[in-house]
């Protein structure tokens, strides 16, 4: 998970740490530094600042995190250092990195508390296209509520994809959570209104409702979505995102986003995530929370998005 992230700045960090560099922090002493971009004082070697910041816009780049997110990041980095001696360790740069990661992911978290609504039942309508693993996101977290002692219904609103329903309810069979569903290509909008009448005679905590995965550009299908937030009055939706497709996501949410307000954000496949800038571009460009990750194939494998966790995947130490 993040892996080439993860070399990379450990290639930067501890590589640098080792070798007993530090970084000429005062920028306008780094004329004083060679042309090669390194001198030695003592038995240290010192290294251009700028040198660092290009090192770090570089490998946010090929990490997938967007341009403008790799610039806030180098720009923060930047007065963070300006406020620290005139030279530094590496472990001082890592440091404040970390630092500007996690401020920058942690903005928009915290605003929703999922197990504690305050509302019964409370409705969780989610979105996405093909191929996000949607369906299986949300039986993973109807048993992530299940296990914390919450009642949920599923809706299979998905009455689109040919056998959406039939995974769905197999789906729902296996973790022990009653699914709601009509036939084949019936009114996904009448499925979500029939499982939320299902949770209010009982009652049940939960309802989660599944939606035809879509193409951004599909106006009937986004119609029908929006008949659906309509009936069902969701009070969060969920968008679903894949983070292997990298900065596509951005364009995928502020597409959703244009028609369809949404809540939050799963991003899921972050198991097989080597390069790990998903999650900064989301936090940077969507300004929505990130309220769940995937990590594995497992119906367990689905956990709450922790910044903490997040840092100390994407770095060594």
């Amino acid at each position: 998970m993040f892996d080439k992230l993860k070399k990379k700045f450990s290639e930067i960090f501890s590589k640098q740490n080792d070798n007993n560099s530090v970084v000429e922090n005062d920028v306008s002493s780094e004329k004083q530094v060679n042309e090669e971009n390194t001198g030695k004082e003592g038995n240290q070697r010192v290294i251009k600042r700028s040198e660092i910041d290009n090192q770090i816009m570089e490998i946010l780049l090929e990490s997938d995190v967007s341009l403008d997110s790799a610039d806030l990041i180098t720009e923060k980095l930047k007065e963070r250092m300006g406020k620290l001696k005139r030279r530094v360790d590496f472990y001082s740069v890592e440091d404040e990195l970390k630092n500007v990661i996690k401020e920058i992911i942690s903005e928009n978290q915290n605003r929703f508390d999922i197990l504690n609504p305050g509302k019964k039942p409370y409705i969780i309508l989610f979105l996405g296209i093909n191929g996000t693993g949607k369906t299986t996101t949300i039986a993973k977290l109807a048993y992530y509520l299940k296990n914390n002692g919450k009642k949920v219904v599923i809706s299979a609103s998905d009455t689109f994809r040919a056998g959406a329903i039939e995974q769905i309810s197999i789906l729902g069979k296996n973790i022990g959570v009653e699914v709601i569903k009509h036939d084949f290509k019936s009114d996904p909008a009448s499925v979500a209104f029939d499982a939320i009448e299902h949770a209010r005679a009982r009652p049940l905590d939960y309802v989660l409702i599944d939606s035809a995965g879509r193409m951004q550009t599909n106006k009937n299908l986004l119609d029908e979505m929006k008949k659906i937030k309509r009936v069902s009055k969701p009070d969060l939706t969920l968008l679903v995102l894949d983070a292997m497709i990298g900065q596509d996501v951005i364009e995928q949410a502020n597409t959703f986003a244009r028609e369809i307000n949404f809540d939050g954000i799963i991003l899921t496949k972050l198991d097989t995530d080597a390069k790990g800038g998903a999650v900064i571009s989301v936090s940077t460009e969507i300004k929505k929370p990130i309220l769940f990750v995937g990590t594995g194939q497992n119906m367990d494998d689905i956990m709450p998005f922790d910044p903490d966790w997040y840092i100390n995947k994407i770095f060594s130490s």
